[in-house]
């Protein structure tokens, strides 16, 4: 059992690369510029993630296939916005429905108990200490939905185990949690003034943000944010323990791997034809572009082999 789910994004292409000496980039910068050359793409996604939300329980469905394009993008990786949402919600159903289901039901449990303790914690301690205890348990499981999805759509988890690892994240992951949190909270307070401020206008505007932008830069965020703490606490410990597991998964997620050495078969050297002096014009025999080693049926069957392995690359 490798630890990747097993499928990946089998239209990705190798880009052109950065030179390894080339200085590294704050976090802050990247994201913005990833988040721009990617935002039109963003749009069409997020409009995809309301069109499945709207019966409400096909909430994790939704949050599946917008965490795939999200991650990918955030891992600055190559996806098709349409075909690869809704292939992932399909790949992961099994698990996004009642993982949707479970997170609806439980949040709504959470919020009505802080309800109940809000309006009665002046009325005596056991309320009070009742509403600080729900209140820390709605702050903790609303952080372990940020990675839910991606452990969700990325790693071979039953649900029990998605759960347990989305809780050991939040503690050990708290500085991201911390960023993600402080940036959504501005967005909410923003979108709030906007409302109260600009009356129907405001309310128009901020219909307009949900079903374009809000949610996928909110799973934007997130993925971009997530991904080295579950990088250094469960991905290279796993690779450190398995080195010659699940690469093509690991450039899934645009990890180095080391390159194996190509095999010598599958070298082709090419025999130019060399003429010897004494050949006269008329006997001089055309370049050969086959080695002399190979014959024509083998040297077809390494192309189709070759051909068949670009086909299958799974790189960008």
């Amino acid at each position: 059992m490798g630890l990747f789910s097993g499928w990946a994004n089998r239209y990705d292409r190798p880009g052109k690369g950065v030179s390894k000496d080339a200085p590294q980039k704050k976090a802050f910068f990247v994201f913005w510029e990833i988040y721009a050359r990617k935002f039109w793409k963003l749009c069409v996604a997020n409009l995809l993630f309301v069109l499945v939300n709207i019966p409400l329980v096909t909430r994790g469905m939704a949050d599946a296939g917008l965490a795939y394009i999200t991650r990918n993008f955030s891992r600055e990786k190559h996806a098709f916005v349409a075909s690869d949402f809704f292939e992932t919600i399909k790949k992961n159903w099994k698990q996004a429905l009642p993982v949707g289901i479970i997170n609806l039901l439980l949040t709504a449990l959470i919020v009505y108990t802080v309800s109940v303790y809000y309006f009665n914690a002046t009325e005596s301690t056991l309320s009070f200490i009742g509403l600080a205890l729900t209140g820390s348990v709605y702050v903790i499981f609303t952080v372990m939905k940020y990675y839910i999805p991606f452990l969700m759509i990325t790693f071979k988890y039953n649900l029990r185990a998605i759960y347990k690892n989305a809780m050991f994240l939040v503690g050990v992951g708290w500085k991201a949690n911390l960023v993600v949190s402080g940036v959504l909270l501005l967005c909410y307070a923003l979108i709030v003034m906007l409302v109260l401020l600009l009356d129907s206008i405001g309310i128009g505007l901020a219909i307009l943000l949900y079903f374009f932008v809000f949610p996928a830069f909110r799973s934007f965020l997130i993925q971009f944010a997530i991904f080295p703490t579950i990088k250094r606490v469960i991905i290279d410990p796993y690779y450190e323990a398995h080195p010659d597991e699940d690469k093509d998964k690991r450039r899934d997620l645009n990890l180095e791997v080391e390159e194996e050495p190509a095999s010598e078969d599958e070298v082709i050297f090419v025999d130019r034809g060399e003429t010897k002096p004494e050949e006269t014009k008329e006997e001089k025999k055309p370049a050969r572009t086959i080695p002399r080693q190979y014959t024509e049926a083998e040297m077809r069957r390494l192309e189709n082999k070759r051909r068949q392995s670009d086909d299958d690359d799974d790189t960008i």
